[in-house]
């Protein structure tokens, strides 16, 4: 777990609460609904998209530093997602992430790593994909729903996804809002290691007439360690014409995963 929340800092670092509604939850009686249901209804409310342009602002915060960074984050659909951090108005970082390849570089310390998903998923032990991180930015499940069985409960922020079967290393929940069915939050959770990611979808906004994410909060702790970024979509270009300029400078180290 400590190698996940590692990971999860460093894609969202490197280059760079419950959703607000036109309605109160706490006003509105949650009807009861089976857990295929809550699923179908959620992945119908999936952002539609075929590109998008974004700007962010990032604030990183753990137990020895803090800083704030402005990001720009461009998605091709299924394909690319690409992120460039700048500090001071200067470029300190960027990725280039896609379903075969995973590349960033730092400037800070002159640093670069290529290499894939499955290099990054045998070092943090478990699965991680393409498809999770652009679920992550996009305020949808990590985990496809749909592949395995789901319990469903209610409580005062709406529907609680639980799987009947839980994986060998994390508890996961996930809690979906019961007006438009998008994600209110998402916990991974290791007790043997006594540590935990949570991930929350603080608010939402009207892009194109669908709902995407306009804060985001990813919160981890490890014993009496916490590590938490905070992320603000501050203009989401819908469909724009993007680019992907990516080259690692001349003269940086290779960062070896053992």
């Amino acid at each position: 777990m400590k190698r996940t929340l590692y990971l999860i800092t460093l894609v969202v670092v490197l280059i760079f609460q419950a959703c607000k509604g036109t309605k109160n939850i706490n006003t509105v009686k949650i009807k009861k609904m089976s857990a295929n249901k809550i699923i179908a209804h959620h992945y119908d409310n999936s952002f539609d998209f075929e590109t998008i342009n974004a700007k962010l602002s990032v604030r990183y915060n753990d137990d020895e530093q803090s800083y704030n960074s402005s990001v720009t984050l461009r998605i091709k659909k299924d394909s690319v997602i690409w992120l460039s951090a700048k500090f001071l108005g200067i470029t300190v970082a960027k990725a280039k992430i896609t379903p075969s390849k995973v590349q960033y570089y730092l400037k800070v310390n002159k640093t670069y790593f290529d290499g894939n998903f499955e290099m990054i998923s045998d070092w943090i032990g478990t699965e991680l994909d393409f498809q999770k991180i652009q679920n992550l930015l996009l305020g949808e499940a990590l985990y496809d729903l749909k592949s395995e069985p789901y319990e469903a409960a209610i409580n005062e922020r709406g529907y609680l996804l639980s799987p009947k079967k839980e994986l060998a290393l994390f508890d996961r929940l996930f809690t979906i809002d019961p007006i438009t069915f998008k994600m209110v939050g998402e916990q991974l959770k290791q007790a043997q290691e006594d540590s935990k990611v949570s991930v929350k979808y603080t608010e939402y906004q009207e892009v194109e007439k669908q709902k995407f994410p306009k804060a985001i909060r990813i919160e981890g702790t490890q014993k009496e360690k916490r590590t938490l970024i905070e992320m603000d979509y501050r203009s989401v270009d819908y469909n724009a014409r993007v680019s992907f300029p990516f080259k690692i400078p001349a003269g940086f180290k290779e960062v070896i995963i053992e």
